[in-house]
């Protein structure tokens, strides 16, 4: 083997390569901030935001702690989100593998028999012939002159940046729901047993009425207007048990295994209910902290590498392919003196002519850029937008829910002023059951006000990126 010759060649192979450091990937430029700067609601002095605190410190009720614990070890789209990272991060490992040269090893033996008389120069006879090689040696490795590979290798990078990121937003968004399937369990557990206290308090007045009825002191009309209430409960306590039964249903899928009985019996919205107050912090901490813009911006990021590896496409290619080794017509000389051999066999690829597929390629990787730059604002416009919501709505619900609280301890005063009025004589029963199903009815929505004032308390922890530190 002529060794000058081949270490000339490896050494003018990897000084190209050093040569190729630059690339034609845009320098990118975080769009501005399509919102306002401040919020339009609360305070946004505060440093600090909903990622601060931990989802075991913010979600503080044991069952629901317990059940958003047994949803990170069993939800099945976790479980994606997870698996899909791992895919990301091997390809991009592939992607970043291509930027060094692949070296084989190879061994092997050829074995030949050719009868006598082929060839004029041979013998008479038969003859076999054996050739043994062992070599080292690099294949078909490109030399990124104009940063194709780097460009792809860093489009790579910031896809599984992406990933990753999405995943920490489905957990965030599975604690979320978790949480907020708990509280609408708990307050159809609380309609319901509502909607059966009313039914019984009317089937007691039914029953009264039905013997004032009887008695000739009612008329038909006072006991029809009585049944209606009685029919009207009963659908109710039909349709609330439906709801507690789908809510059981849509918890369990949520947390991806089989829930213990005792979790869910004692789920009521009648108990100390209070979320650790959430800190706004400022906008721009959005960018940092919610993991559905961090994904939109790595996205962003990969189309901007993809214009570099688009660009690159135009301009020539070179490739590298050569081998080291020894060869020999005899297994045990095959390392012996004089059997060196290698080879050399760099290629060049210019494009001429390829009917615009290369600038058609380049317009679809500026194109994709400009949608993923609309991505990226719009994933900003949307967090901005829960936020203020969750802000107004913490500025607000507590006025609701005193207002409801004190509109349903009118209607129990007025109701039982009705009851007594007719029993005194005064009024007769329809105002009665015109002061029940009020009272019903108010009861109903400070329940579901309740529950309205939790969530709002969720949607703000979780606009906030809160959910994901434990």
């Amino acid at each position: 083997m002529n060794k000058p010759h081949f270490a000339l060649s490896v050494i003018g192979a990897f000084s190209l390569t050093l040569l190729a450091g630059c690339t034609l990937e845009p320098k990118y430029q975080r769009p501005a901030l399509p919102v306002a700067s401040n919020w339009s609601a609360g305070n946004g002095a505060d440093t600090r935001t909903g990622q601060d605190i931990g989802w075991k410190a913010f979600f503080n009720e044991p069952a629901m702690k317990q059940l958003i614990t047994m949803s990170l070890e069993n939800n099945r789209d976790l479980r994606v989100a997870a698996l899909n990272v791992d895919t990301a991060r091997a390809s991009f490992q592939i992607d970043r593998a291509a930027l060094l040269p692949t070296l084989d090893a190879t061994a092997g033996e050829t074995s030949q028999h050719l009868p006598g008389g082929l060839y004029s120069t041979q013998t008479s006879g038969p003859v076999t012939y054996q050739q043994y090689s062992a070599n080292l040696g690099v294949t078909s490795y490109e030399v990124d002159l104009f940063g194709r590979v780097r460009s792809l290798r860093d489009q790579g990078l910031e896809t599984y940046l992406a990933t990753e990121a999405t995943q920490r937003a489905t957990q965030i968004t599975l604690v979320s729901e978790v949480a907020s399937g708990y509280l609408s369990l708990a307050a159809d557990n609380d309609l319901l047993k509502l909607a059966i206290n009313t039914a019984n308090s009317q089937n007691k007045s039914y029953d009264l009425t039905k013997r004032s009825y009887d008695s000739g002191i009612s008329t038909s009309q006072d006991l029809v207007q009585a049944e209606t209430t009685v029919r009207a409960a009963q659908a109710d306590i039909a349709q609330y048990t439906r709801q507690v039964r789908q809510d059981v249903n849509a918890l369990t899928l949520l947390v991806g295994t089989t829930i213990p009985q005792n979790l869910l019996a004692g789920a009521t919205l009648q108990q100390d209910w209070k979320f650790p107050q959430t800190p706004a912090g400022l906008p721009s901490d959005l960018l940092t902290r919610r993991p559905d813009i961090i994904a939109a911006e790595h996205t962003l990021k990969a189309a901007n590498a993809n214009i570099g590896a688009a660009r690159a496409a135009f301009f020539p290619s070179i490739t590298l392919t050569g081998t080291a080794g020894s060869e020999s017509g005899s297994l045990s000389k095959l390392f012996d003196g004089g059997t060196g051999a290698w080879s050399f066999m760099p290629s060049i690829n210019i494009p001429i002519f390829d009917g615009g597929v290369n600038q058609a390629n380049l317009d679809i990787a500026k194109d994709t850029k400009k949608i993923d730059i609309a991505n990226y604002e719009k994933a900003i416009q949307t967090a901005f937008k829960e936020v203020s919501d969750g802000l107004a709505g913490e500025a607000t619900y507590k006025d609701e829910l005193l207002a409801r609280t004190q509109d349903a301890d009118a209607n129990q005063r007025n109701y039982d002023l009705s009851q007594m009025r007719f029993k005194g004589g005064i009024d007769n029963y329809l105002s009665v059951l015109v002061a029940q199903r009020s009272l019903y009815s108010a009861q109903q929505t400070l329940i579901t006000t309740q529950l309205a004032q939790l969530n709002q308390d969720i949607s703000l922890y979780k606009a906030l990126g809160g959910g994901w530190k434990e």
